[in-house]
């Protein structure tokens, strides 16, 4: 019999989200909450749509999009169900809610650095049996076969195919072997990217608020860093027609699915305005892709390399979000000519990467193992991200806005201008709390407003007692 459905479901009528991702994200908190566990079942879809006055059909798109999230399962005519698959709830008892993790949060040393500014996963979450076994394949095999001296710089073919079947099946792009090679994370790609596009004196437009080390990179390749505004949909199309009529514009570096480092995602319309500024004005887009798989309203956009214009991308990715920094993997997708170019380089810095470690991936890739990881992955960081947002809302209301974005695994935290930016992050050290302040990411060092708290490798005390410690210092400074 199937279970009685006590869950009390809200369609927002008035814009945001589409109905079926309200539903689908509502029930994906109703699981993660305990409200709803393992093997429960969801009423049908005929039934939810008569009581949420909707078309079948938006219920239907909503259950298949939990299932594409692993949350559900579809059992034929019995029904769907939650995932059986599913680890126990993070709450074990529904009423385990923000005011009790806030009291856990009170006993946590005081001395622990709580680290806001760190944009890295959490490696804690990797599957660390499935790739031991993985590595100790790869390092038989490849001493087995002679391949543990120099190999090809591109990168191991095994990795490169994975690779290409994702990008292919999830991210809609269009490649062969010839348009991609391995680096050893997404910072060497973009400096390989300027290095093939840019010469000394050649101009390169990113955001005004933008990733420091993209910029780096290409001032010490002597290109010009030029900052062009942006609003809420990402870098200004005419702001960047302006500066390529001005100065000579090689190439315009963005992250558009999670703007680094608002995290805000650019709109459809925003993307085809600049591929067809990148035609008018023959430059080439360095696409940095940095977090792709983790959004949490809907699936991820397709990226501008996929789309038609997408010749002039030189797309950037790396699997350091999804698994960890230390094992340094990423790859530039790009046209061959490019592509060669790049790898001619790879052979003066680097000659090439770890052949074990790619070979230990690309079995992850292909047996699945990698997308279990992601998901379990997904679900932490979609939890922490809720902890954190209710953390600001109870802590820093009347102090900071911020506007929930719909993926990437930080939050943008906007400040009022009465703030010593300056004053707050020393205030916030001496508490144990590092941040850092929004001139980190401008060219130039002026001050802003606003700060990026990234939450994926921290737990739930953490977050709730960096939160805290965080309003205290800003309190202060209210106060006077």
């Amino acid at each position: 019999m199937l279970r009685p459905w006590s869950m009390l479901l809200t369609i927002r009528r008035e814009g945001g989200l589409p109905a079926h991702l309200q539903i689908a994200q509502q029930v994906a908190d109703e699981i993660q909450r305990g409200r709803l566990r393992p093997g429960d079942a969801l009423p049908g879809s005929r039934e939810l749509a008569d009581r949420l006055s909707l078309n079948r059909k938006t219920v239907v798109l909503a259950y298949d999009e939990l299932a594409a999230q692993g949350w559900v399962t579809a059992e034929g005519r019995r029904g769907t169900f939650v995932a059986a698959s599913l680890p126990a709830p993070l709450a074990e008892e529904a009423e385990l809610d923000f005011i009790l993790s806030r009291q856990q949060a009170e006993q946590m040393p005081k001395a622990d650095l709580i680290d806001f500014s760190e944009n890295v996963p959490d490696s804690r979450l990797i599957p660390f049996d499935a790739l031991g076994r993985a590595y100790r394949r790869a390092l038989i095999a490849t001493a087995r076969s002679g391949r543990l001296s120099y190999g090809d710089p591109r990168g191991e073919l095994g990795l490169r195919q994975s690779l290409l079947r994702m990008l292919t099946m999830e991210r809609g792009l269009s490649a062969t072997l010839e348009n991609i090679c391995l680096v050893r994370g997404s910072l060497m790609g973009i400096y390989l990217a300027g290095k093939v596009l840019l010469k000394p004196g050649d101009a390169v437009v990113v955001d005004r608020l933008s990733y420091p080390s993209a910029r780096n990179a290409f001032r010490s390749q002597g290109a010009q860093c030029l900052d062009a505004a942006s609003d809420a949909q990402g870098m200004l199309s005419g702001e960047l027609e302006s500066l390529c009529r001005r100065y000579p514009v090689k190439a315009v570096y963005l992250t558009p699915h999670h703007q680094f480092p608002t995290t805000k995602m650019m709109p459809a319309e925003r993307r085809l305005q600049l591929l067809a500024l990148a035609e008018r004005y023959d430059f080439h887009i360095i696409e940095d892709d940095y977090d792709h798989e983790f959004h949490f309203t809907h699936r991820p956009m397709y990226p501008l390399a996929s789309l038609p214009g997408g010749r002039r991308v030189v797309y950037v990715g790396s699997l350091s979000k999804v698994l960890a920094p230390g094992l340094r993997i990423g790859f530039v997708l790009a046209p061959a000519a490019l592509i060669e170019r790049c790898v001619d380089n790879i052979l003066l810095i680097d000659r090439q990467g770890n052949p074990v470690t790619e070979q230990a991936v690309a079995e992850l890739m292909d047996s699945g193992e990698l997308r279990r990881h992601v998901r379990r992955a997904w679900r932490v960081y979609k939890h922490r991200r809720q902890v954190l947002v209710e953390a600001l809302q109870w802590e820093l209301n009347g102090k900071a806005d911020f506007e929930l974005p719909a993926g990437g695994l930080a939050i943008w935290l906007q400040l009022g201008s009465n703030i010593d930016m300056t004053r707050l992050v020393e205030d916030a050290r001496r508490r144990g709390v590092k941040i850092l302040a929004g001139s980190h990411f401008t060219g130039d060092g002026s001050v802003v407003h606003g700060i990026r708290l990234c939450y994926a490798d921290l737990e739930d005390e953490a977050l709730l007692l960096g939160v805290k410690r965080l309003a205290q210092a800003l309190s202060e400074q209210h106060a006077e």
